[in-house]
């Protein structure tokens, strides 16, 4: 069963083990949408490395030195890693919505797996892996924060954390292109092209629960944020990205006036 394929994926604690499990996850495997299941293990399994702290203690590096070039390669092979994770972690979590909904997510953690490859992969080039630099929680906090309901995980993961990285992305890839990281550029422009797509599923996702609770996504996504303390969203924003992953005149609207 996918669902439980999820799971188990999500509980694997080494980092090659976990990558090579998502994609041999099986697409076409039956799915048991209505299953309750209850993790066996830590969610989500992670080696020990990278050290875990506040965002305010990642220590900043400057891009004129290779050290802080792949420090940032890391920053981002960090996000693509917990993006795998945020994937099958919907994947088992909630139950009960369309199939489609899950055969959705285990795409995306497949393509997150496929831009950390991508990432780590380039970062060996330069003697570098991943862990070999502190990183921290943020995008698995507001996982857990979220873990008891699914519109609250849709609007403030893939709509506005994940959503953020359309907005940074073009920036990050200059700075590394100029700082003569020139082989990261394609790697971003991979990524910038699957995450409109993983954007566009959440809001997909968010609008069909907001539907079938009768309520306003705008208004939703504002009650969400304040319930969960989620950060404040802050320009510049990619509108053009937002608006090939799904935002509508009136979210690019509420943003732009930000």
């Amino acid at each position: 069963m996918l669902r439980r394929q999820a799971l188990a994926a999500l509980l694997i604690d080494t980092i090659p083990a976990k990558v090579a499990a998502v994609e041999a996850l099986d697409p076409n495997a039956p799915i048991d949408t209505a299953a309750v299941l209850t993790p066996q293990g830590i969610i989500p399994g992670r080696e020990a490395r990278p050290v875990l702290v506040p965002p305010s203690e990642v220590p900043r590096r400057s891009l004129h030195t290779a050290e802080g070039r792949a420090a940032l390669l890391h920053a981002i092979a960090h996000i693509e890693f917990n993006a795998i994770d945020l994937a099958l972690d919907i994947v088992w979590r909630f139950p009960n919505l369309p199939e489609d909904f899950y055969r959705d997510w285990l795409r995306i953690a497949r393509e997150e797996a496929y831009h950390f490859t991508l990432v780590n992969d380039h970062l060996r080039t330069l003697g570098y892996t991943y862990g070999d630099f502190p990183a921290h929680r943020g995008l698995w906090d507001m996982a857990e924060k979220t873990a008891d309901d699914v519109l609250a995980r849709l609007a403030l993961v893939p709509r506005a954390m994940e959503a953020r990285g359309l907005d940074v992305n073009r920036g990050i890839h200059d700075k590394l292109v100029q700082a003569g990281e020139t082989a990261a550029g394609p790697i971003l422009d991979i990524i910038l092209r699957d995450e409109i797509g993983h954007v566009a599923a959440g809001n997909r996702w968010y609008r069909h629960v907001c539907q079938q609770r009768g309520l306003a996504p705008l208004a939703a996504e504002a009650d969400l944020a304040a319930r969960y303390g989620a950060p404040r969203q802050r320009g510049p924003f990619n509108l053009e990205a937002r608006q090939a992953a799904g935002f509508d005149a009136t979210e690019l609207a509420a943003l732009a006036a930000r």
